[in-house]
């Protein structure tokens, strides 16, 4: 292949910008908000769980503390009803009398049972809801941190965006200038070693850093100058300057 020396030299140019772009591209999907942003978020999903479970904790205890309420509530409405027909001579038979003073005596032992057991749930609730309140500080404080980091990312990928812009703004028209059957080649060569065209510099390759024996620089040295070279080692076209030690 054949290109003029000055071409080569704008595809060398064209390399520059692509590795540029290379460089922002990776830190643009690999910026530290990315990886703090990931770890959050696997918080966050994990405290959605045990707040989705805490929630259903605190759903139960209140149900069964209106329960509660209730069993004692029906309780003490049958205790009175009985005391007020002691109260008011309601019973006068002697055995029925001795009867509701004994059913009396049970009500209260079932009353102090069942309060006893109604503050046991009041006390789980208590400590549900705090554990259920506590999950959402932590929720809220995971989110507050959230923001700030995607505030952050935001501004940095439009910063890097800019830079792409301007990027592709420089490579167009140099891209244009070099031969198309030399910028296919060196596309292909990029898109297989990332690198497509390299400096040949003091007698070293500048995409694989090996430096070439001397019967290949003596072929090269003999090549003419619009030859295109390619490295024997890496296969990406080597550019001849007078860096190049030739």
């Amino acid at each position: 292949m054949k290109a003029d020396p000055a071409h080569q030299v704008e595809l060398l140019e064209v390399q520059d910008l692509d590795a540029r772009a290379s460089q922002l591209r990776h830190q643009r999907a690999h910026l530290p908000e990315l990886a703090e942003m990931a770890t959050l978020e696997q918080e966050r999903g994990t405290i959605s769980d045990q707040e989705r479970d805490a929630r259903i904790v605190v759903d139960d205890l209140t149900a069964e503390q209106l329960k509660a309420d209730r069993e004692v509530e029906q309780v003490r409405t049958r205790r009175e009803r009985d005391r007020t027909r002691m109260d008011t001579g309601q019973i006068t038979n002697p055995k029925d009398l001795e009867r509701m003073q004994h059913e009396l005596v049970s009500l209260e032992r079932r009353i102090t049972t069942l309060e006893d057991a109604e503050l046991e749930i009041m006390e789980q609730l208590e400590e549900a809801q705090q554990v259920l309140a506590g999950l959402g500080i932590r929720a809220a404080d995971v989110d507050a941190r959230l923001a700030e980091l995607m505030a952050a990312r935001d501004v940095r990928w439009a910063e890097i965006d800019a830079e792409l812009a301007t990027l592709a703004y420089s490579r167009g028209p140099l891209a244009e200038r070099v031969p198309s059957d030399l910028m296919a080649l060196y596309e292909r060569l990029r898109e297989q070693k990332g690198v497509g065209a390299a400096l040949l510099r003091a007698r070293q390759c500048g995409g694989c850093q090996l430096t070439l024996d001397s019967s290949e620089i003596s072929r090269i040295r003999s090549a003419p100058a619009d030859e295109v070279i390619r490295c024997e080692e890496c296969q990406r076209i080597l550019v001849r300057t007078s860096e190049s030690g030739l």
